[in-house]
C-alpha cells in the first residue's frame, strides 16, 4: 500500500471528499498523526485510506477552513471547469503521486 504525504490542496477531488465524510467536524488530537522530518521540522497530518493509497494529509490553519467550505468550493471549481477548457498541462498529473491502477 502507497503512504503519500500531501497538502490538502492537492488532493483528488474523490480523496477530498472523503477527508470531509472521514472529518465532517473537524478533526481532534486523537485524529492527528505526529510526523518529524530530519530537520526536526514537525508536522501534523490526518490519515485518508483509500483502497491502495494512505495518504497523510498535512493540517494547516486552513485545512479547517477547507472542511467548512467544502461544498461552495466544489461547486465554484465544478462550475469553472464546465465553462473552461482544460489544458494539457492540466492533465499532468503531479511529481511524486503514482497513478492510479
Amino acid at each position: 500500500m502507497n503512504r503519500i504525504l500531501i497538502d490538502y490542496r492537492k488532493l483528488p477531488h474523490d480523496v477530498a471528499s472523503l477527508l470531509i465524510e472521514l472529518y465532517p467536524h473537524g478533526y481532534g488530537d486523537e485524529d492527528l498523526i505526529v510526523l518529524k522530518k530530519p530537520n526536526g521540522e514537525i508536522i501534523e497530518a490526518v490519515e485518508v485510506k483509500t483502497n491502495d493509497t494512505i495518504y497523510l494529509v498535512k493540517i494547516s490553519k486552513s485545512l479547517a477552513n477547507f472542511i467548512s467550505n467544502f461544498e461552495e468550493t466544489i461547486e465554484k471549481e465544478l462550475g469553472n471547469q464546465e465553462s473552461e477548457p482544460i489544458s494539457n498541462s492540466e492533465l499532468e498529473t503531479e511529481k511524486g503521486l503514482e497513478p492510479e491502477v
